[in-house]
């Protein structure tokens, strides 16, 4: 059973791969007919867009009694977080700089497909990481609720 689930629709990085997609479409004719070489090389280029905006296209997190995991578009691309390792979640606004994608920024690594706002995980390792969401508040609240429901009670 899931404590939490959500899919968050990497907007900036559909629009940036169909735009992509758009110009090589929109390409005249004689570019399509220069030679073989060049309409590999933009078939490829096509054949490369489409591969990342299947990977890319939403980041999924989900939370159950064990894991916070995540998962990129179609899932080939996807990581857990054991909730016995997680010390603490709380909502963060990443500057711009950091963009989308997975990245290693000074907080650590970054889970991102659309906007600023993520939780930051702070592993009781000492490591941190922020998965990027649109419901920051909503996800960290859950990964709490969670955290406590998984720690054992003392006596």
């Amino acid at each position: 059973m899931n404590a939490y689930r959500h899919t968050q629709f990497g907007a900036v990085i559909v629009v940036t791969i169909a735009a992509a997609a758009i110009l090589l479409v929109a390409l005249p004719a004689s570019v399509w007919e220069v030679g073989t070489t060049t309409s590999a090389l933009l078939g490829s280029t096509a054949l490369f867009l489409a591969i990342v905006l299947a990977l890319f296209a939403s980041l999924t997190v989900e939370i159950d009694a064990e894991h916070l995991r995540i998962r990129f578009g179609i899932g080939l691309i996807r990581k857990h977080f054991p909730l016995d390792q997680i010390d603490t979640g709380r909502p963060v606004n990443n500057p711009w700089i950091y963009g989308w994608g997975i990245r290693l920024t000074p907080h650590g690594w970054l889970y991102n497909v659309s906007g600023r706002e993520a939780v930051e995980l702070k592993m009781k390792s000492g490591k941190t990481c922020r998965i990027g969401t649109d419901e920051p508040e909503v996800l960290a609240a859950a990964l709490q609720e969670a955290l406590a429901n998984s720690k054992p009670v003392p006596d």
